[in-house]
Parts: structure tokens; C-alpha cells; sequence
């Protein structure tokens, strides 16, 4: 599927793509929605609608995944209640190992996250992800999010990158046709993202279950 010869630079969503969605899937449909019904003495089954309805509005926009926001808006302290799931937190399968051999054949890797800091940084605590690959770069620091394809400029700015020769892996379809649109020769999505939901059927992009499908061997690059 891939030439690694032809490769420089992979640049690599976090949320479902290195770690397991399943931990931001049961935060945002489970345990938040319990706990606004508890503190606002509503239904549960209420509180679940209200607050899908509420966050769906701010998809595709940077306040979809600002946790500042949806503090001021839900009048939590959102990221403080992230941490009381956070065993939740995990890698998805053969994340390390590709990192490694990555690491190994000079290929040079950027995790590129719409999470916010106080997600990402719970997660490099949980995981020491960030020791894994070469940069860590944020959507937040251009206030704009991958969805958006001036996002792509803004990243060449700060982690220059030869869009022929780079991969691009995320979960998310949006995403990659931003990306696509930019001129990212290689994409790559998942089929997969959450562990605990369906495999989802992707024709738009290729796609893989899981890393070792794609390992370079030493000869690749």
C-alpha cells in the first residue's frame, strides 16, 4: 500500500488513529451526560439528547474541541472531569512498534491534533505519546482546525514538509479531503477509531485496522 521510499514526513492524527477513541466516546456520550444530569437533576436519557444536539452544532469548528468553551457552556470544569475516566486512556493496536521502526528509518513524525491542551496533555501524561515521535503540533496555537485547509499552511509555517512526500493518517474523512485539497499526496484512514463501536466501511480513502499492516521493513526506506 505504501512505498516508504517515497516518504519523508507522516503526519499523525492522535484520536483515533494512535490512541483508542473509545476514552472521548464514553467522556462525551456516557460520563458527561450522567453527570450534567445529575448536577442539573434531569433525566439522563434527556441530558445524552440535549447535549449531543448542543455539541453537534459546533462540529467542524474549532469549539468542537475546545474544552475551554465547553466549560464556559456547560458551566464544568470539563478537563477536570476528564480525569476521572482516564484509565480509559490507551494506545491502539501496534502504535508503538510503528512509531519505532519509524524512528529507526529517519522518517520524521508529527502527531497533528485538534485535541485540546487539556486533553493532550492528560493523554502525554497517561501515555508519554509525545516521547514517541519528533513534534507535537496543536490546531488551538492557529485557531483553526484541520477541517479547515488554511490549517495546512499555518503547519508549513512552523514544520516544513514536502506535501508529495508526506503521509497524512487520520480518522477522519473531513480531515483528510482538507488535506487532499491542500495537495497531501499520501492519506490514510481507519476503520476502526473506537474499539468499542463498529468497523466503519471507508471507499473514499484507503484505510487499515491496524499499523502492522502497513510496518516499513528495513528495505522500505
Amino acid at each position: 500500500m505504501i512505498d516508504w521510499s517515497q516518504i519523508d514526513t507522516v503526519l499523525l492524527d492522535m484520536d483515533g488513529t494512535l490512541l483508542d477513541l473509545h476514552f472521548d466516546s464514553h467522556f462525551w456520550l456516557e460520563f458527561l451526560p450522567q453527570h450534567y444530569a445529575q448536577v442539573h437533576a434531569m433525566e439522563p436519557g434527556a441530558a445524552r439528547a440535549w447535549l449531543h444536539q448542543r455539541i453537534i452544532q459546533e462540529q467542524g469548528t474549532l469549539n468542537w474541541y475546545c474544552l475551554d468553551f465547553w466549560s464556559r457552556e456547560l458551566g464544568m470544569d470539563v478537563p477536570e472531569l476528564k480525569k476521572e475516566v482516564a484509565d480509559r486512556i490507551a494506545f491502539r493496536p501496534h502504535v508503538q512498534d510503528f512509531l519505532a521502526r519509524l524512528r529507526q528509518e529517519n522518517i520524521r513524525t508529527v502527531i497533528v491534533t485538534n485535541a485540546h491542551y487539556g486533553s493532550l496533555n492528560l493523554k502525554k501524561e497517561r501515555t508519554e505519546i509525545h516521547t514517541l515521535v519528533d513534534e507535537v503540533i496543536c490546531s488551538h496555537d492557529f485557531q483553526l482546525p484541520k477541517e479547515d485547509v488554511r490549517f495546512w499552511d499555518k503547519l508549513h509555517e512552523v514544520e516544513p514538509f514536502n506535501p508529495q512526500r508526506t503521509l497524512l493518517v487520520d480518522d477522519s474523512l473531513p480531515v483528510l479531503r482538507s488535506a487532499q485539497q491542500y495537495g497531501i499526496r499520501y492519506l490514510l484512514s481507519i476503520y476502526q477509531p473506537d474499539s468499542q463501536a463498529p468497523r466503519r466501511e471507508i471507499d473514499e480513502f484507503n484505510a487499515i485496522d491496524h499499523f502492522d499492516e502497513i510496518m516499513p521493513k528495513k528495505s522500505d526506506s
